[in-house]
């Protein structure tokens, strides 16, 4: 698939890691270049485990495991998403976009969130102009100096 034969958004959905697809999500390659900016899914998969109110979700284009996303509770009006990627064949036909719209729906759902906060490697532009686009405001370096944080007000 390529852009020009770009998913339906309807065939995009977020739906629990379950014993049924963990591994496919455990699977999913990156390329090379992007291997460096994120978290393997499966160590994301023991964080969510092991940590209450951690949220995991395989991205599906229709039946086939294409990304992974998680959140996590930072405070009572605070989200971050920690993890969030995409199947390496599957980049560049709208599927992220989609899948954070979704992630944002559901997340907004809980009761008193005043935002949501997302960060990323400060070299990647993908997910710099992605989140641009989704109302993500800048804010800087972490703490650590190491990643970007950026803060979707809801």
């Amino acid at each position: 698939m390529n852009q020009a034969t770009r998913p339906d958004p309807a065939e995009i959905s977020l739906r629990p890691v379950t014993k049924d697809n963990y591994e496919a999500v455990c699977d999913l390659p990156l390329p090379p270049e992007q291997q460096r900016m994120l978290a393997d899914n499966c160590w994301s998969l023991v964080e969510a485990a092991y940590n209450p109110g951690y949220v995991a979700r395989a991205i599906y284009l229709g039946e086939q495991v294409a990304g992974f996303m998680m959140w996590v509770p930072e405070t009572a009006e605070r989200i971050s998403i920690w993890r969030f990627m995409v199947s390496a064949a599957l980049q560049g036909q709208g599927l992220g976009s989609r899948a954070l719209q979704l992630a944002i729906a559901e997340i907004r759902s809980r009761p008193g969130l005043r935002e949501i906060e997302i960060c990323y490697h400060p070299g990647n532009e993908g997910s710099r102009r992605l989140y641009a686009r989704h109302g993500f405001v800048e804010q800087g370096l972490d703490a650590e100096g190491e990643d970007m944080l950026a803060v979707l007000t809801v």
